[in-house]
């Protein structure tokens, strides 16, 4: 129970040292698995590959959904043919370098350099943004990698699983085929659940608000366990379903946020100190070298081909595919994945889990600390005083037909200066209280708002959509929001046509993530439909 107490005591520790030098969490959690472990100071045995990999792929899951639920739809949306192809060409032209590389350089055999090749194919987002924390992208970059992590462990899982077989490796078109087709049940099993998930949370009242955040995660969830039984990638369906539950608006989203983010660090902690468990750090000695020549040709060779090559039908800056090659950075997929030959009985995958370990460590620890350098020097590092989002939280008044929005607004936001009587609420909907420097006032329509202020909006079920876009738009484009081009302008009156109008501003999500994979099959950007005003 002690060494417990310790041992999260040190992990919560950790993540604060993460979150202000910038070095990825993957490390510290990693080293305090490790010096837990054989060979430690607390010189724990465990070699338990098999529940390693189950506990891995649970942790997995969680931390899909909580990426997932943080993607903003609307930078994400231009990104996913790019990401796809990256996904799909990126990865085979990984796995086909890389695996090269290993059997001419270290003299591997070829099914335990395609093993290598495949299982360090996969990105891992949160340690890209981890390390970029501090320097904001440009959302087209930030949406590349984001997507590309959450679609490209489908294809990985497949090949890793196929070259870990006994026997012959099916051929090259039948794995092609598997992969398509587990990718497009995946795909229709998140869209599915997430549709059907923010449906019903936004009809439903539950009889607590702390209820909300669990069911949010029992639906991702549950979409990863609906596209396993069916045959699909769930990997895929629970980022989908995340996703779209994260854009469709529901209630008490910021609890429900915070609510997942604490899950998400949870889950990294003991996947972390449980992959660092299951090494013993005197069999890496023998594998260090090895596993720096694996992973040069990897960032030197593979990364950049893959991205230079699968991004040549988009028009984008060579700078921006640059930093995307030095930004594939690997965590804690491929170590899990590693674990598959092991519990597989591959010969050498021992070998190969070494050899995965000390290169997700070594090139974590070169591309980490030099992404923000390389973005400053590449100039496409963007300003961190961009307005910032909105923080509003919706509470239904189902008795009452209507809905309280608690409105934050952060420093950066264009509200600052706007007067209440400017913000143009459509009717129906009326600032009711402001909450300042720990002091609520009831304002006036001369009130002028200020960053840091809180605001409670009533608002009746009809506008409250619109209340909360012509919100957001002020935040975004200040007092002449509308006018501008930014947002509604608000303060329409509710007649025949609001309705239309409604159902005109408000797109289904679902159906654009759809149109938007409809998109990957073409070489080309596209950019889906474009938002209505």
């Amino acid at each position: 129970m002690l060494v417990c107490s310790l041992v999260l005591l040190v992990a919560v520790a950790a993540v604060r040292i993460s979150s202000r030098s910038g070095l990825p969490s993957l490390l510290l959690y990693l080293g305090i698995g490790v010096a837990m472990g054989q060979d430690g100071l607390f010189d724990v045995k465990f070699d338990n590959a098999e529940l390693t990999q189950v506990i891995g792929y649970a942790a997995l899951v969680v931390i899909l959904a909580e990426g997932g639920l943080g993607t903003k739809w609307k930078e994400i949306r231009p990104a996913l043919p790019a990401a796809a192809m990256l996904s799909l060409v990126g990865v085979a032209v990984s796995v086909g370098v890389t695996a090269a590389g290993a059997h001419y350089l270290v003299g591997l055999d070829w099914r335990q350099a395609l093993i290598i090749g495949a299982v360090v194919s996969s990105t891992d987002a949160a340690a890209v943004f981890s390390v970029l924390r501090k320097v904001p992208l440009p959302a087209r970059v930030t949406g590349v990698l984001e997507a590309e992590s959450g679609f490209n462990d489908a294809p990985v899982v497949i090949l890793v699983v196929a070259f870990s077989t006994r026997g012959p490796v099916d051929s090259w078109y039948v794995l092609v085929g598997e992969i398509a087709l587990e990718l497009a049940i995946g795909a229709a099993v998140g869209i599915a659940v997430g549709w059907l998930g923010s449906f019903g949370l936004r009809h439903v009242a539950l009889p607590a608000s702390g209820l909300y955040p669990i069911a949010v995660m029992a639906i991702a969830v549950s979409a990863y366990a609906v596209g396993a039984l069916v045959h699909g990638s769930g990997f895929l369906a629970v980022y989908l379903a995340a996703m779209i539950l994260g854009n469709a608006k529901l209630p008490h989203w910021p609890a429900t946020r915070g609510f997942a983010d604490g899950l998400g660090w949870l889950a990294q902690i003991g996947m972390f100190v449980l992959l660092g468990l299951l090494v013993t750090p005197h069999d890496l000695l023998d594998d260090f070298w090895p596993a720096v020549v694996v992973g040069l040709v990897l960032t030197v060779v593979a990364r950049p081909l893959e991205v230079f090559i699968s991004l040549l039908p988009f028009r984008l800056p060579w700078q921006e595919k640059a930093l995307m090659s030095w930004a594939g950075l690997r965590g804690a997929v491929p170590i899990i994945l590693a674990t598959i030959p092991m519990v597989a009985g591959v010969e050498g995958s021992t070998r190969v889990f070494n050899i995965v370990f000390v290169l997700v460590v070594v090139y974590t620890l070169i591309q980490g600390p030099t992404l923000p350098w390389l973005a400053k020097a590449l100039k496409i590092a963007e300003d961190p005083s961009e307005t910032a989002d909105l923080g509003i939280e919706s509470a239904p008044l189902e008795r009452l037909r209507g809905h309280l929005l608690s409105v934050a607004i952060p420093g950066g936001s264009k509200m600052h200066g706007v007067e209440v009587g400017e913000l143009r609420l459509p009717a129906g909907a009326a600032v009711t209280l402001v909450v300042r420097d720990g002091k609520s006032f009831v304002p006036a329509p001369s009130t002028a708002l200020r960053h840091g202020d809180e605001l409670l909006v009533v608002t009746t079920d009809p506008v409250r959509d619109a209340a909360e876009e012509r919100l957001r738009a002020v935040g975004e484009g200040g007092k002449l929001a509308g006018w501008l081009g930014t947002g509604a302008k608000g303060g329409e009156s509710p007649g025949p046509a609001a309705p239309h109008a409604k159902q005109d501003r408000r797109h289904d999500v679902a159906h654009e993530v759809a149109h938007a994979l409809k998109a990957v099959t073409r070489f080309g950007r596209s950019d889906g439909p474009k938002a209505h005003h």
